[in-house]
């Protein structure tokens, strides 16, 4: 696995980590464990009338049993309750089996002070059970050491070094016609390329930065694409798709990071590898030359 891809897929698993929700997550979990844990780990689904016996996943060579915690609207009464009801109810059906209890959950600012307590008690009542909480930390740290092969099972394929190497005139086109296709509107705004300094205005990883230094290596490839075309006009209409979308994903408070990868899946990365890469190196292009992110106020 090359910078390249390691950096992509640590994006993805940034975005899938904050933005799934309730079973989404869930199942997202259960994926990755599958993947880094192999034939140690058992999903459980639920089942008739005793449901998943509060367990959505164990591994066997621990007696790990996994709860997964993430609502779209965190409330501490009710993750409390959650927690209680959940660990006593593994306790009661998994017994000796049950050597941990981890409790997974996604909320990046961490738990409310009174669940972090409720814990603490459980852990004094319960010596004979090791209590963990799994946040993005641990989770990346499984995902970061997935082979190759895992990682595209996860998150899908990515674009590398190499392939951004390779890349051709005709691998741009395809994703030229299908930002074509969304039909944006011309704005007023002309396409001036940015400071150097955006990437750290908008509080963007060092992963991000790493995708948009490589996809720089091909903007003159999507340069040259425009100046061949008899549009004129087409340059300045995608640039208006991406900000008219930008604008939209800023809205609704997502990180940089996750604006970004949105704006990647926007621009045709979802796809086979050498599609990753050409929309990488389209992103990078509209990325130096219109109002995606902010520019750096004069002075910065």
């Amino acid at each position: 696995m090359d910078e390249v891809q390691r950096a992509f897929y640590q994006l993805r698993f940034r975005e899938a980590f904050l933005e799934k929700k309730g079973t989404e997550f869930q199942d997202w979990f259960v994926k990755l464990a599958s993947h880094a844990f192999g034939s140690d780990f058992e999903a459980i689904r639920p089942y008739g009338s005793q449901g998943d016996l509060k367990c959505d996943g164990r591994r066997i060579s621990t007696g790990t049993i996994f709860q997964c915690y993430a609502p779209y609207q965190q409330k501490e009464a009710k993750l409390n309750n959650k927690i209680d009801r959940d660990f006593r109810g593994a306790h009661e059906h998994w017994g000796d089996n049950m050597g941990e209890w981890v409790l997974v959950h996604n909320d990046a600012q961490g738990l409310p002070a009174s669940s972090i307590q409720l814990i603490d008690r459980l852990r004094k009542e319960y010596t004979d059970v090791e209590i963990e909480v799994w946040m993005e930390p641990k989770l990346q740290e499984h995902a970061a050491s997935l082979p190759l092969a895992a990682q595209q099972a996860i998150f899908g394929f990515a674009p590398s070094k190499t392939g951004m190497e390779t890349l051709m005139l005709d691998d741009v086109k395809p994703v030229i016609d299908e930002l074509q296709r969304k039909d944006p509107i011309p704005g007023e705004e002309p396409l001036t390329p940015p400071s150097v300094d955006k990437l750290t205005k908008n509080s963007l990883s060092d992963d991000a930065a790493c995708l948009l230094r490589i996809g720089r290596r091909k903007e003159a490839l999507v340069e040259t694409w425009f100046g061949k075309n008899p549009n004129a006009e087409l340059g300045e209409r995608i640039a208006e798709a991406f900000r008219r979308r930008y604008a939209q994903l800023k809205e609704s408070d997502r990180s940089a990071d996750g604006i970004f990868t949105h704006l990647q899946q926007y621009a045709g990365a979802g796809g086979e590898p050498r599609q990753q890469n050409a929309a990488l190196a389209v992103l990078s292009y509209f990325f130096e030359r219109c109002d995606i992110f902010e520019d750096p106020e004069h002075g910065e």
